[in-house]
């Protein structure tokens, strides 16, 4: 079982975890549920490698789907990145992060167990309304 020793070093989140998503699309006026795992591992230059891979559950159809992150070490603490490299927000367990993405707004908090935690996102604008809810749980 993987337990979390220090919230705001990634490292401490290494190994497998299984995770359910709920993803309420205001703007589409559905419900979307993902389920599937998230693998987190340092890379040979320290890097972690945050890679999911899951299920989406959508108007009867299902659909596989995967991403791939990077959590980076820099000087005052960690950054989410994009697999291209772009940033995408603080590692910040605790604390609200935002991220902007066009004229949206990407509002996200990430709360830490000892065997599971939480990854919320609110996010609004003129092209997206919905919160995205994922519960992450040590497999």
């Amino acid at each position: 079982m993987t337990e979390v020793s220090s919230p705001h070093d990634p490292r401490s989140l290494v190994g497998r975890w299984a995770f359910e998503r709920v993803v309420t699309d205001r703007l589409a006026d559905e419900v979307i549920d993902v389920d599937g795992t998230v693998e987190l591992s340092v890379e040979d230059d320290g890097r972690v490698r945050w890679a999911e891979q899951g299920t989406m559950h959508r108007r009867g159809a299902d659909i596989e789907v995967s991403r791939v992150l990077y959590v980076v070490e820099r000087e005052g603490g960690w950054m989410v990145i994009f697999d291209d490299g772009r940033d995408f927000h603080p590692w910040s367990p605790g604390a609200q992060v935002v991220h902007l993405c066009g004229a949206d707004t990407y509002a996200g908090l990430v709360e830490l167990g000892p065997t599971t935690w939480r990854v919320t996102w609110q996010v609004g604008g003129p092209h997206k309304d919905y919160v995205m809810v994922t519960r992450l749980t040590s497999a």
